[in-house]
């Protein structure tokens, strides 16, 4: 086995390369890019044990990797939002945290009713003043083509769980969708941090770990309609991500993966290549090629000695080829509670695991990893990194099917992507998409560039706007604001 062994810099335009294991103030269970770039982590306290009433961090990537680029703050809500859900709502930038932990009686791991929002203008959280109708533990949150953020799954109680969705709007506040009720795909077959896209149809796509799928409609009571899926089983700690427009790449058992295409009427489904062993609480992140990075996981679930069969080599998925190669290969153990998150560089933060007093063998991992993808070196076997191109001037905003110019340094573009931000925990990335975006040149590096078409396609928030070069290096991102 050679897990324990770098890569070597002759093969880092084939591999990556891991940085070295940086300190994190905290364990960092949960992260989320905020509209600045920066990264909003949290889920342990200072020691990095399981609780998240006490603190969380803002890291400011422009500033370093030292003690220096870390904000590191006192959660003032009373809220232990561990094991919550967070995403940034479209229409004030904050970022709204549901749910999260309760102790009760001195025992942890109840379910929390609570709201709360951070801003990241003043890095403070805040109470929103009310509760939501169930208690949720482990629940999903989706941005919906409207700016709505759509509440799934989560647990209420031990054995009770919460299969009627919620709805937030910024204007009129919550409601429930009675209408889309349903335990197999949010109550206790699928409680555990559902996976729930927008789907390009204007419907939301919800994938189930007994391999069932529904189409959801969030309008008025809400309604749900089983699909015609039938996919091997999968796993809450086994990741999906939705890698082009309606275009879903899901791991299940065994390490088999599948494509879906959710463009028709009915979901296209085939084989995807192997992606090796089963590897349980890893992370699929899409980088700024395209391609999707899997790092860390185990060949077992949270069992007596699943720290013993962690897999520290990387892979990754190309799209154009539909198959795998293997990456880098990382010094830290990335298992349950750890997260992965694109930067605006193109590198990928990989961070957490551990954090939990229920499990034997736990691993507080108060550190994270740098992941720098193969695009980012010289195709010459040197090790050393390729020269970049430079995007000089980017919109910070712009609406459904604008056109938008921007300015490189060059005149050498290959692809753009929009990527949107990401927002990871426990496997999962709320939101996480990338849209191939349609330009012209213009002359002297200047270049006319559409937006996605339809909050369907493209849900409102923040996007990188990575801009490849032909031999597929791509420029630092701009964090572009995509909306009506």
């Amino acid at each position: 086995m050679d897990w324990f062994r770098e890569t070597s810099p002759a093969q880092y335009h084939l591999r990556g390369q891991f940085g070295p294991v940086l300190d994190w103030p905290i364990n960092p269970i949960h992260v989320i890019t905020l509209p600045d770039a920066r990264i909003l982590s949290y889920g342990t306290d200072l020691r990095g044990r399981q609780g998240a009433q006490f603190h969380y961090d803002v890291w400011d990537p422009k500033q370093g990797t030292g003690w220096a680029s870390h904000l590191t703050l006192p959660n003032t809500v009373g809220t232990d939002i561990f094991c919550s859900g967070q995403v940034i709502v479209p229409a004030d930038d904050s970022v709204l945290l549901v749910g999260g932990d309760r102790t009760v009686d001195g025992v942890r791991n109840e379910s929390s009713p609570d709201l709360n929002f951070f801003d990241y203008k003043t890095n403070g959280l805040r109470s929103a003043g009310r509760t939501l109708e169930r208690p949720r533990w482990y629940p999903t949150v989706t941005t919906l083509a409207t700016g709505e953020i759509l509440v799934t799954g989560g647990r209420m109680a031990p054995d009770h769980y919460a299969p009627i969705p919620e709805l937030y709007n910024p204007k009129t506040g919550w409601r429930t969708l009675p209408g889309a009720e349903s335990d197999q795909a949010f109550g206790e077959r699928n409680w555990d941090y559902p996976r729930v896209w927008q789907a390009p149809n204007g419907k939301l796509f919800a994938l189930s770990v007994d391999g069932s799928a529904y189409s959801v409609d969030a309008s008025g009571e809400g309604s749900i309609e089983k699909l015609n899926v039938d996919l091997p089983r999968g796993h809450p700690y086994l990741p999906s991500v939705m890698y082009m427009p309606g275009k879903i790449m899901a791991v299940r058992w065994l390490g088999e993966t599948f494509d879906i295409d959710i463009n028709g009427k009915q979901p296209d489904i085939k084989t995807a290549a192997w992606s090796g062993l089963v590897r349980f609480n890893s992370s699929l992140t899409i980088m700024a090629d395209g391609k999707l990075l899997l790092n860390g996981g185990g060949l077992l679930n949270n069992g007596r000695f699943w720290y013993l069969t962690t897999n520290y080599e990387s892979k990754i998925w190309d799209p154009a080829t539909e198959k795998w190669s293997v990456g880098a290969i990382a010094k830290r153990m990335r298992m349950y509670h750890s997260s992965a998150v694109l930067l605006t560089d193109g590198t990928v933060l990989t961070g957490g695991g551990g954090g939990d007093s229920t499990i034997p063998g736990r691993n507080e991992n108060l550190n994270a990893e740098i992941y720098y993808p193969p695009y980012l070196f010289k195709n010459d076997e040197s090790g050393e990194f390729a020269t970049r191109p430079v995007l000089q001037a980017a919109p910070t905003y712009v609406a459904w099917g604008q056109s938008f110019e921007i300015r490189m340094d060059t005149s050498d573009v290959s692809k753009m992507n929009f990527i949107k931000t990401g927002s990871a925990t426990h496997t999962n990335n709320f939101d996480q998409r990338l849209v191939p975006l349609v330009y012209k040149a213009l002359g002297g590096g200047r270049f006319e560039v559409v937006a996605p078409a339809s909050g369907n396609v493209a849900p409102p928030g923040y996007y990188h706007l990575f801009v490849l070069n032909q031999a597929g290096v791509p420029a630092v991102s701009r964090l572009v604001k995509l909306g009506s």
